[in-house]
């Protein structure tokens, strides 16, 4: 499911594609299409489950593999990750320790948060804030543009969803990819 929503961010509108593709297990060429459609990505794993904490590492080695790709005419610098531990509210059937988290992310130097998406927006919006920020400080994004992406025909199949249409006038346009919990549990 793709999902859209705007949001204002440092004072620019900021249209978000979030594609989310929780739980499914996917052959390397959909994995592939997915990851080379996103210009960010957050990388989520259950605190509940541990085989999604270690699918992670391969996760943001496949990320890195395929932008890093000559194909690609991007600049040198990777795509933003953040590592995201979701559910921490969930602590009595917690399997995955903070620790575990912050190690990981340090090893991969990439950010951490650990949130719940049931207790707080508030969490998930630093992600995507991070996400951002990070793009800008990468300079894939200067004040006022627009990136229109190549949509392949997978892409075109994903039914989208659109979480606030109110604003909607120029701005920026980014697109996510979230692999949450990516291991059925």
């Amino acid at each position: 499911m793709i999902y859209r929503h705007t949001a204002v961010i440092d004072g620019d509108v900021v249209h978000f594609e979030i594609l989310d593709t929780a739980g499914q297990e996917e052959d390397s060429l959909q994995i592939e299409e997915k990851i080379k459609w996103g210009d960010g990505f957050a990388v989520v794993y259950s605190v509940t489950d541990r085989c999604s904490f270690d699918e992670v590492m391969r996760l943001c080695f496949l990320i890195n593999h395929i932008h890093a790709s000559p194909k690609r005419s991007s600049g040198s610098d990777q795509p933003p990750v953040v590592i995201v531990g979701n559910k921490k509210d969930l602590q009595f059937d917690r399997m995955v320790s903070s620790e575990d988290g912050e190690n990981l992310s340090k090893a991969l130097k990439y950010p951490f948060y650990e949130i719940s998406t049931r207790d707080s927006y508030e969490e998930t919006v630093m992600v995507f804030n991070t996400l951002y920020h990070e793009l800008m400080r990468q300079g894939h994004f200067s004040p006022g543009s627009f990136k229109r992406k190549t949509v392949s025909k997978l892409m075109e199949k994903i039914p989208r969803m659109h979480a606030n249409s109110t604003l909607n006038s120029g701005g920026r346009s980014l697109s996510f990819n979230s692999f949450r919990d990516y291991i059925p549990e």
